[in-house]
């Protein structure tokens, strides 16, 4: 039997969020399991692919290793996207609960 594949990713903590890293190792559940350590200002991701992926065939290292970092990158854009529309997303919540409650006190 081989040995799973396994692979070290590393960032700096002063620049990567923890809940970034997180969240990729979240989406990587069925793929790898991910282990985050944190060494001195550095973030330390263990990445081990499952021996019983759902989704086919066994990654190698450098896929594995890809396919996080993707996630990671998608996770920081979700993030400063977040960041840069909570106001407007604040004001769209505010007025469609405030025409709910409008509507329930119309109707009581």
């Amino acid at each position: 039997m081989a040995s799973p594949v396994e692979v070290a990713v590393d960032f700096d903590a002063s620049i990567q969020s923890l809940n970034a890293l997180d969240a990729a190792a979240y989406r990587l559940i069925g793929t790898a399991t991910c282990q985050i350590d944190r060494d001195g200002g550095r973030y330390v991701c263990r990445l081990v692919a499952s021996t019983n992926p759902q989704k086919g065939a066994v990654v190698s290292s450098d896929e594995l290793k890809e396919r996080f970092l993707n996630l990671v990158a998608d996770e920081n854009l979700r993030a400063r996207v977040a960041e840069k529309t909570e106001g407007v997303r604040n004001v769209i919540l505010a007025l469609a609960f405030g025409a709910l409650a409008a509507n329930r006190n119309d109707a009581g």
